[in-house]
């Protein structure tokens, strides 16, 4: 079997296709194969395929916190935005979102059933599976403070559930990152709440999120992660680098953490300015920046 004959079976699958179309970044080269699963049967036999194969298979969630270099993606890549049910359960104080829905939607369908907790994220672009996998937080929140359990797909094409002491999280990490699960469903644990504040709340949060960071612009987001005892855009407002450009990579005059797309960048604008921010930083700070962003794909020949 081919991984193509899969579209006579209805799965949407293509071949070479740029991943600058679905990156928040616009930037990224060309995956080889890439498939849109939506429902588990098509996503179990989408993983099993690849495994029989021997394909290399990649998750990229909503890609918003994430930098595809310009080579592309070898293998198989999922995107899961089609698997994006969200039910909230009143009763328990639960709301459960299939890994392709978006953490935005989750936390105004979280709003619209009373129930908080889930205010943080009600700007944070990414989908669920992505915010579970990277342990996505803003303004004092993290996903996982609201986790009660995760459903995955093992590359085996096995079904199974952590709880959420399982998945193990930590800053900018879960379980997920090591065993190559692929997340196919949260359940979050809330409190119940009023909802004109938990409304309130989230317009807040949102008014702080449009008047600090360069929404205007192509970008992944924030894209070092905190080092401990040190911000980083002051860091690099010191250093000399906030308004830097390689290409059509800026580092954000409103917001110095973000790196912005003003035209025409490239994943190697990106990674070039990265590189030259760390480097800066670590001769003049003593500071050594690890990314938040996540890094995929090959370079480009």
């Amino acid at each position: 079997m081919k991984l193509m004959d899969l579209k006579d079976q209805g799965i949407d699958i293509q071949e070479n296709v740029p991943l600058s179309r679905f990156t928040f970044t616009q930037t990224g080269g060309p995956a080889e194969f890439l498939a849109f699963p939506k429902n588990l049967t098509e996503l179990k036999q989408l993983v099993e395929t690849a495994k029989q194969l021997s394909i290399p298979l990649t998750v990229i969630g909503n890609a918003s916190n994430l930098i595809i270099r310009d080579g592309g993606i070898e293998g198989l890549v999922l995107i899961l935005t089609k698997m994006d049910e969200i039910t909230a359960d009143e009763k328990n104080h639960t709301v459960t979102a299939q890994a392709g829905a978006r953490i935005i939607d989750t936390s105004e369908a979280a709003c619209q059933a009373g129930l908080t907790g889930l205010e943080f994220a009600a700007g944070i672009p990414g989908s669920v599976g992505g915010a579970v996998f990277m342990n996505a937080g803003a303004y004092g929140g993290e996903t996982e403070f609201v986790i009660k359990s995760v459903d995955v797909l093992t590359r085996n094409g096995e079904f199974k559930t952590y709880t959420h002491d399982e998945m193990n999280f930590g800053y900018r990490y879960s379980l997920v990152q090591d065993t190559g699960d692929v997340v196919v469903s949260a359940t979050f644990g809330l409190e119940p709440g009023d909802k004109l504040a938990i409304k309130d709340k989230m317009e807040y949060f949102n008014g702080l999120r449009r008047a600090k960071q360069p929404l205007e612009y192509p970008s992944c987001g924030s894209v070092f992660k905190r080092p401990k005892g040190h911000y980083v855009g002051p860091m690099i407002i010191k250093a000399g680098l906030q308004g830097k450009r390689i290409g059509g990579a800026e580092d954000s005059m409103k917001h110095a953490g973000f790196i912005i797309n003003v035209g025409g960048a490239t994943a190697t604008d990106y990674l070039n300015l990265i590189h030259l921010i760390q480097k800066e930083i670590l001769k003049k700070f003593g500071v050594t920046l690890e990314t938040e962003v996540r890094i995929i794909g090959k370079e480009k020949d």
